[in-house]
Formats: C-alpha cells, sequence, structure tokens
C-alpha cells in the first residue's frame, strides 16, 4: 500500500475513533437555547394568554412578547461533541450542569419550583399593574407552606390567615419570622389565625375574611441552627377587585412577570400602549412594581430578535450583559420598575427612540 494512502486512512482511523470518543465521553454540562416567545396581548391554543372579567377592558395592537429560554433536562447526559458544538455555536450556550440543577437537583424538582415561581410571579404582575393603575388590592399574611413532621402540622394549613403572633400584629410575611424568633426553642408560640375555608368563602362572596382562632405550637429547633422554628413558610395572598386569569401552559420560573404586568395595564387603559410595535422583554416583578434580574438573557434576546421584535426591555441589572453582545436590529431599553417600562412605552409610540433609557458595556 502506497505511503499516502496508508497515512490517509490511518488519519481517518483517528478521526472516526475521536468522533467515537466523543459521542461515548459524557460531560457534566447543560446547553441553554433561544425558548419560544409568547405575546401577553394575543392567543394560545384559541384563548387569550390574559382573559379579564367584571372591568372594562380595551382593544389592544402590537406585541408585548415574554421570552423564554430553553433547556436540557436534569437527566439527560451531553456528550463531549454536543458540547464542542454548543461552545462554538452563538445561538447557544453550554453552562454546567450544576448552574441550572444545583445540589442534585431532579428535573421534577425543577419543574414543580418553576411552576410555584410562576404562579407567584403571576400573582405580582396582577398586583403591580393594578397598583400602577391606582386600583386598591387587598392583601394579607397567609400560611403558604406547612413542612411534613412539623410542630405545625395538623395545627396551621396552607392558607390559614395569619393576623398576629403572640398578640402582635402581622403585617409582611417576614414578620412572622422574627417573632418566632424571639423564642427559645421548646417554648410556646400562639397564633391568631382566620382558618384557610373561612378565608376561602369570604373571598369568593367577595368580602374580608373575619372570624379568629387561636392555636398555640411548641417550637422546636431548626437543623443546624440554635433558633426556634415552628416549621411554616409565610406567604401573602390578594383579593382582587375583578377576575384577571392569565393562561399559559408549558411555562415556568418568574421571568415573565415584567411583561405580564404590562399586557393587564393596556387591556385596562384606554389607547394602545404599543402604538402597533413590536416590543419583547423579560424580568421579575414584585408586587410593588420592581424588575428584578433573570437568567439566560442572551438567550432571550436572539429568541426576541428571530420572533420580529425591534425593542427589548431589559431589568436594569441585565443590562450590562445584555449590551455585550446585542443581536442586530434591536434596541434595549433598560428598566428598573413598571414605572419606567409604561413611560418607555409612551416613548416608542411616539417616536421618541432617543430619549429611551438605554444599556451599556460599563
Amino acid at each position: 500500500m502506497p505511503r499516502r494512502t496508508a497515512t490517509m486512512l490511518a488519519s481517518t482511523l483517528i478521526l472516526i475513533a475521536l468522533l467515537c470518543a466523543g459521542v461515548l465521553i459524557k460531560v457534566p454540562y447543560s446547553e441553554m437555547s433561544p425558548g419560544p416567545t409568547v405575546n401577553t396581548l394575543g392567543k394560545v391554543g384559541g384563548d387569550p394568554v390574559l382573559q379579564i372579567t367584571g372591568h372594562k377592558t380595551y382593544e389592544t395592537s402590537g406585541n408585548l412578547n415574554m421570552t423564554t429560554v430553553r433547556v436540557t433536562g436534569a437527566d439527560y447526559n451531553m456528550n463531549l461533541i454536543e458540547a464542542v458544538y454548543g461552545w462554538l455555536g452563538h445561538d447557544s450556550v453550554v453552562v454546567p450542569h450544576d448552574t441550572l440543577y444545583p445540589d442534585g437537583k431532579t428535573e421534577e424538582q425543577s419543574t414543580q419550583e418553576n411552576a410555584e415561581e410562576f404562579s407567584q410571579s403571576q400573582e405580582s404582575a396582577k398586583v403591580a399593574a393594578l397598583t400602577e393603575l391606582g386600583i386598591p388590592v387587598s392583601s394579607r399574611v397567609v400560611v403558604s407552606t406547612v413542612l411534613k413532621d412539623s410542630p405545625s402540622q395538623g395545627e396551621l394549613h396552607a392558607g390559614d390567615v395569619i393576623k398576629a403572633v403572640d398578640g402582635t400584629a402581622v403585617k409582611q410575611p417576614e414578620d412572622v419570622a422574627k417573632l418566632v424568633t424571639k423564642h427559645k426553642p421548646g417554648q410556646d408560640v400562639t397564633f391568631t389565625v382566620i382558618p384557610a375555608k373561612t378565608a376561602a368563602a369570604a373571598e369568593k362572596a367577595g368580602k374580608e375574611p373575619e372570624g379568629t382562632e387561636k392555636i398555640t405550637i411548641t417550637t422546636e429547633k431548626a437543623p443546624k441552627e440554635n433558633r426556634a422554628i415552628v416549621g411554616i413558610q409565610a406567604g401573602t395572598d390578594h383579593t382582587f377587585p375583578f377576575e384577571i386569569d392569565i393562561k399559559l401552559a408549558d411555562v415556568g420560573g418568574p421571568s415573565a412577570g415584567l411583561m405580564f404586568s404590562l399586557g393587564i395595564v393596556d387591556k385596562l387603559t384606554p389607547g394602545q400602549l404599543t402604538g402597533g410595535k413590536f416590543i419583547a422583554g423579560t424580568g421579575t416583578i414584585d408586587d410593588k412594581g420592581k424588575v428584578g434580574p433573570i437568567g439566560g438573557i442572551n438567550m432571550k434576546l436572539v429568541g426576541a430578535r428571530d420572533a420580529g421584535a425591534r425593542y427589548f426591555l431589559t431589568p436594569d441589572d441585565n443590562c450590562e450583559a445584555a449590551a455585550s453582545d446585542t443581536p442586530d436590529g434591536l434596541t434595549l431599553v433598560r428598566v428598573k420598575n413598571i414605572d419606567d417600562a409604561t413611560k418607555s412605552l409612551e416613548k416608542i409610540r411616539t417616536g421618541d427612540a432617543a430619549g429611551l433609557p438605554s444599556c451599556s458595556t460599563g
């Protein structure tokens, strides 16, 4: 066999061996890529994403798209070739597996956590939108979770309204932990609550819940800490003056909060918030309308650009990363809260793009 032919054959065999090894070698990485975007002013599966009942609504136009990131599952074992391809690609990013699934979190646990965050983001989006419009929303501190085998199991229940702890009125969820930890482990703490069933019946009737009960619970020592706990997590529940239903399946996490809130504002106000333009964005939102950072910003920018967006509402804390790799044709708009966002939408609508708050790399 001629030397040149032998060399080419050997090189081919080595290449095949390397490719096979690349397929067989598993690496501890996961991939993030642009996910679908959804217009919060539009429909999905024939149903409006935002359905408002019991209050006058107005026609909308244009797009206020929430954006998503697609990630490989917790149980997916990426091979070396896939990792290298992802590293070299521009529209995806390869990250350590523990970045997406820390502490050995399973896909089921991650899905459940994302679903809970998505549900909470919807509630906060409603509160932020109505507050922005000056529409009153009543709120109360409730038991969100009762831990299994904790002192509170069987005594307190999810949905119980917490009015006071040891006679001290509770106004914020964090007040509960502060009052409980004033005790030493093994001491009693007294909760004044409205039972969940009573509260639910009152909410259904459009009334404020009444009728309290006092429940005494013996605290226990927190794992690895010398402080008293009762084994509950407190949260906030709201009563809205009319029904706002957000329908969007197969989406998780809190990052759509800003865009949901803007969609609600648009539907509840005359005129058109977008002026018919295609605007996308992302960001968590709290009850007070503050916009928080999210993960996968660069993937969301690509998804928004590919969907046709011209402007992207960007959380302040994500601005520097977004500005470092902005897709052509997409204008970044810095937002810190819902008021910033609505004012920027007004500038976009009136053609005052030069006055928009922008993002920079430093």
